[in-house]
């Protein structure tokens, strides 16, 4: 087996692991947690795009999170006294929640979810703010849509609905209704005020029995890509009328790996379409020796500098922001982890970074203090510290 699709099946085990883990808080940390308050506001309004700081520096939020008034203050509170200039809000999640109004195809299904009623009013305190607002969309995996239509669903060779390992269903990435019903949601997002279109599981299953998934044409590794590919064009034909910008998120070893993963991720040509391209560099989801690094989820600054130089061989600078880890999976992650991958990235001349908890629990002694949101230092790289 190629030590790439090791690593690869590593971390999707890891991935797994990952979403079940409950993660610790310490009195360095601000939490998030999952919470929601009913309100009743509705605004319409036509809104300008916020301007984008020269570096993007941001957190995701999940739907729940930003429905809550308690939560919001507390994000509110982080915004205005750190480095953090960006919000990654959920809008379509992989069980097939929307948390968006105003979607015909959505309203239909009854997939709409009541997280965020007052999401307009919430997008426009952002923009009063500064804060640049990415609307962060699952695509293909999505538990709710398939059973609900079949047609748009991979299936078994029996003709039933395939589901991976979690049971969870997917979107057929090559059937065009199935684009559209995330284009839409996608238009909507950009109509009531965000920033960015952000595009996650854009890719192919990967856990689970694949070989049984079938779909609604013949399947190959080039035509994977190609799908994958062409939803892009799409993507920015029609949100390109919009003027917001769009983003993908890709598998970490996407940045050093040359063929498609199984998946259908090629970070070259994926990043050709998009505007900025966000690769997972979670160090706890690399297998041990990967850059010759014995323990990668202990040495985050050399997982991510040798993934990030190794997507610089490849992509533009400008358009790569990666995903950091701010969560524990297998050791304890807390300032010192989370800072130095955020030097990792600096080190390698690239300013802008988002953080990753699914949980929202994020390490306020890692951030910089407000004034400093757009500055970064390089620091001396030892040859030992950047060994592949």
């Amino acid at each position: 087996m190629k030590i790439h699709e090791f690593n690869f099946l590593l971390s999707v085990i890891l991935s797994l692991i990952f979403l079940l883990s409950v993660y610790a808080n310490s009195s360095s940390t601000v939490v998030l947690e999952n919470s929601y308050e009913k309100q009743n506001i509705t605004v319409k309004s036509d809104f300008a795009k916020s301007e984008k700081a020269k570096y993007i520096r941001g957190i995701h939020l999940s739907a729940w999170i930003i429905g809550s008034e308690k939560h919001r203050k507390l994000t509110s509170d982080l915004f205005a006294t750190t480095e953090l200039n960006t919000a990654v809000i959920d809008i379509k999640e992989y069980e097939g929640q929307v948390y968006i109004k105003g979607v015909k195809e959505v309203e239909a299904n009854k997939t709409y979810v009541a997280a965020i009623p007052d999401l307009e009013k919430y997008i426009l305190l952002l923009k009063e703010k500064g804060i640049y607002g990415i609307a962060r969309i699952v695509v293909f995996k999505d538990n709710t849509i398939p059973r609900k239509i079949p047609s748009l669903a991979v299936k078994n060779p029996d003709g039933t609905i395939w589901t991976d390992r979690k049971g969870s269903a997917w979107l057929d990435p090559y059937n065009k209704n199935a684009w559209d019903y995330n284009l839409k949601i996608a238009e909507r997002a950009a109509d009531i005020g965000f920033d960015e279109i952000q595009f996650d599981y854009i890719r192919f299953p990967s856990d689970g029995n694949t070989k049984n998934c079938r779909y609604s044409k013949p399947h190959s590794a080039i035509e994977a890509s190609r799908a994958l590919i062409d939803f892009l064009k799409e993507a920015k034909k029609r949100l390109s009328l919009k003027g917001v910008k769009i983003s993908v998120d890709v598998f970490g070893l996407t940045t050093t790996a040359t063929d498609d993963m199984g998946i259908g991720q090629k970070i070259v040509e994926m990043t050709e379409q998009v505007d900025y391209v966000s690769p997972m560099v979670y160090p706890s989801h690399y297998a041990k020796w990967t850059y010759g690094i014995a323990n990668p989820n202990k040495e985050p600054y050399k997982v991510v500098y040798n993934s990030i130089r190794g997507a610089l061989k490849r992509i533009p600078e400008e358009k790569l922001r990666p995903w950091l880890q701010d969560f524990s999976l297998g050791y304890k992650y807390g300032k010192n982890e989370v800072r130095t991958q955020i030097q990792a990235c600096y080190d390698n001349k690239i300013g802008s970074w988002l953080l990753w908890n699914p949980r929202c629990i994020y390490t306020i002694s890692a951030l910089k203090d407000k004034n400093e949101e757009n500055t970064f230092q390089i620091k001396t790289i030892s040859p030992t510290q950047t060994k592949c």
